[in-house]
């Protein structure tokens, strides 16, 4: 099933070279947008709208979670439009 939410990450220091918003364009499939981001240094955060199948979403978010990337789901709609 085809679904659409919004998601906040926070990203630790140690991910500053990696382009872990670009690799979930690449390697899953689903869509984003960003809404809105800061990146430092030190940290940083994004919100998120992806949308996608479940399933993909899942693997995204098994993803993130294995670079100790913390999240937090905003906002779900399934099959429709936020």
């Amino acid at each position: 099933m085809k679904m659409q939410m919004v998601i906040g990450l926070v990203f630790p220091g140690n991910l500053q070279d990696e382009a872990i918003i670009c690799s979930l364009c690449k390697d899953f499939d689903v869509n984003l947008n960003i809404i809105e981001a800061s990146f430092s240094m030190s940290s940083g955060w994004a919100i998120l709208k992806i949308e996608g199948k479940e399933t993909e979403i899942k693997k995204v978010f098994e993803y993130l979670k294995s670079k100790n990337v913390r999240l937090q789901q905003i906002e779900k709609n399934k099959g429709g439009a936020l």
